[in-house]
């Protein structure tokens, strides 16, 4: 599975961004199960931030809350980001479940860089 990733950039506080990850399988026997965005501040670990089902239930972590909502059309997700905080600065990766058969595995994306400033 390969995903890629974009919409990242420089964005003034109180901005919005909308990030894409389109997902491709290089088996059609290989499903794209669950979506997912994460991102990574500096100097901090990768954190959750929306995942999304195959079927569009999806969780938020809690600073995720109010301000971000991921959706997904097909194998591509979404994650539209308002009223940025410098604090939103970090890499966000894109996840994707890849599943053949029984198997389920964990994909990830390059990054794109989100960058708010203040």
């Amino acid at each position: 599975v390969q995903l890629q990733a974009s919409g990242g950039g420089l964005v003034q506080a109180g901005g919005s961004l909308r990030l894409s990850c389109a997902a491709s399988a290089s088996s059609i026997k290989i499903k794209i199960g669950d979506m997912g965005w994460y991102r990574q501040a500096p100097g901090k670990p990768r954190d959750l931030v929306a995942r999304i089902t195959n079927r569009g239930r999806t969780n938020y972590a809690d600073v995720a809350e109010g301000r971000f909502t991921i959706s997904r059309e097909k194998n591509t997700v979404y994650l539209q980001v308002n009223s940025l905080k410098p604090e939103d600065t970090a890499v966000y990766y894109c996840s994707a479940q890849g599943v053949w058969g029984s198997s389920v595995r964990d994909y990830w994306g390059q990054g794109t860089l989100v960058t708010v400033s203040s």
